[in-house]
């Protein structure tokens, strides 16, 4: 069995075990996929432990993302763009780098939730490494405009200065602003912030959501109640993290494997697992 794992802190909680389980199932590959816990200090060494005990790869959660991108050899464009690293793979000539948070979150707005981001207007709140990790691939789909906004306006506009050359190639508005000063109202709004995890309230007003908008929080499980209670107060339709968690997991396992796992039906399998 080829060992992959999920390193972060906290880690008990991750799903991500249950969801390489079953795409190593129904592909029939050999893997093997456990968590983590790594001390907060201590990442760089737990990662070069893993590979000397035969690890292949893993899957990197909060709060290392950004240290993970300092330690790879070579990586991708969009972990380049991000700053961040959510897989790592282990080579003979080092560690490659991808982030596939940003994948994840296009492919289930788009295929899993039906809403096309081509011309609409999205809000992405917060400017960390959950929000740095989907910018790249937001802007690649298309939509009319993007707006960042922050507790810290400087650390939005640093992260729309990076993706601001792939938004002129795509022909995207983006812009940052802080969290008072949202201009407008937007088709779809994602949360990338931590706020959901710490039970606070929603960052922004109600006002930035259109009639029939789309609000997405990146958290899933009880965490992302309280943000999906807000959306659906003011007429939105909202939805957890659990759709970007299997859709990201599955672009991770293409890096690992070559084969892209059937997401959507994992993706069912496990709202039916957490529903029971």
């Amino acid at each position: 069995m080829d060992r992959y794992c999920v390193m972060g802190n906290p880690v008990e909680h991750s799903r991500s075990p249950w969801i390489h389980a079953r795409f190593a199932a129904l592909t029939g590959q050999p893997v093997e996929y456990g968590r983590r816990l790594v001390p907060l200090a201590g990442f760089a060494a737990a990662l070069q432990a893993f590979r000397a005990e035969g690890g292949r790869g893993c899957n990197v959660t909060v709060p290392f993302k950004f240290e993970a991108a300092t330690l790879v050899s070579h990586r991708s464009e969009r972990a380049a763009l991000a700053g961040a690293c959510n897989t790592l793979r282990f080579e003979a000539g080092g560690i490659y780098g991808d982030n596939t948070d940003g994948l994840g979150l296009v492919h289930d707005l788009q295929d899993n939730a039906g809403v096309a981001l081509a011309g609409r207007d999205v809000l992405l709140i917060g400017a960390g490494g959950a929000a740095a990790g989907v910018l790249g691939p937001l802007v690649e789909a298309k939509p009319r405009r993007i707006v960042v906004a922050n507790r810290t306006p400087e650390k939005a506009q640093a992260l729309v200065a990076r993706h601001a050359m792939l938004a002129d190639a795509t022909g995207v508005r983006l812009e940052a602003c802080g969290l008072d000063a949202v201009p407008g109202a937007f088709d779809v709004v994602v949360n990338g912030t931590a706020s959901s995890l710490s039970g606070a309230e929603v960052p922004v007003p109600a006002s930035v959501l259109r009639p029939g908008a789309l609000a997405c929080d990146m958290m899933y499980g009880p965490a992302a109640e309280g943000f999906l209670q807000w959306a659906r107060a003011h007429g939105a339709s909202g939805r957890d993290g659990l759709g970007m968690l299997v859709e990201q997991a599955a672009e991770a396992f293409l890096v690992w494997r070559g084969v892209r796992p059937p997401s959507a039906q994992v993706l069912a399998e496990l709202r039916q697992e957490l529903a029971r």
